[in-house]
């Protein structure tokens, strides 16, 4: 019976990229991007719940206050274990 792509069960594994350090990159990298966009949009949803703008407006700043305040933690961290 001829199966198209995708169909059950496969038979022939997908092969790896040959340069592991490369598709590993790759994989970190997508990890990054990813992080990031959940992490924006996180951040958007909440700005758009603000009932105007001005609440908006303070919820940026308190966003922007708090991750200013992680990086000094983490960077007095960093500096710290060095």
């Amino acid at each position: 019976m001829k199966r198209t792509a995708g169909q059950w069960p496969i038979t022939e594994p997908v092969s790896l990229p040959e340069d592991e350090d490369q598709g590993a990159a790759h994989l970190a990298l997508v990890a990054e991007q990813a992080r990031f966009h959940v992490t924006l949009g996180s951040v958007r949803a909440d700005l758009e719940e603000q009932p105007s703008p001005m609440c908006v407006r303070a919820a940026a700043r308190r966003w922007c206050e708090a991750i200013t305040a992680m990086a000094e933690d983490v960077a007095r961290g960093m500096r710290d274990t060095a």
